[in-house]
């Protein structure tokens, strides 16, 4: 489970990792991607890890606005999601291991249970 800081240091470096990933594969792996045929792979694993990024950000902000939310499960869920979803995608577009595509969804199922128990801590939490 993560704090408020932890949360809040989390999305600082996904999104400063989105920035300069974004920048490598948009210069130095821009060709390379081309060829291979997977640029929108690259900029969608950049993009979803950017939003989850920002979305710990406001995770983060709103723990210490709102410590009784204990949200501590939905910044996990949200890392979670970007090593297993982003990550996934970066290690395929840069190698071809094609299975790792299919580890990608279980990236995603974190992401929408980050979201979901967001959705519920929020409605059961605040009055």
């Amino acid at each position: 489970m993560l704090s408020a800081k932890s949360t809040l240091i989390a999305g600082a470096v996904f999104g400063f990792l989105s920035v300069a990933l974004g920048a490598f594969g948009a210069h130095a792996l821009k060709d390379y991607l081309l060829e291979t045929n997977r640029l929108d792979t690259y900029e969608k694993a950049v993009q979803y890890q950017m939003y989850h990024g920002l979305a710990l950000l406001f995770v983060g902000i709103l723990s210490l606005q709102f410590p009784e939310l204990k949200l501590d499960w939905v910044g996990l869920f949200f890392v979670l999601g970007i090593l297993i979803f982003s990550g996934s995608l970066y290690v395929l577009c840069g190698t071809g291991i094609r299975w790792m595509g299919g580890i990608t969804p279980l990236g995603g199922i974190c992401f929408l249970m980050g979201w979901g128990m967001l959705i519920w801590k929020v409605w059961k939490g605040l009055n």
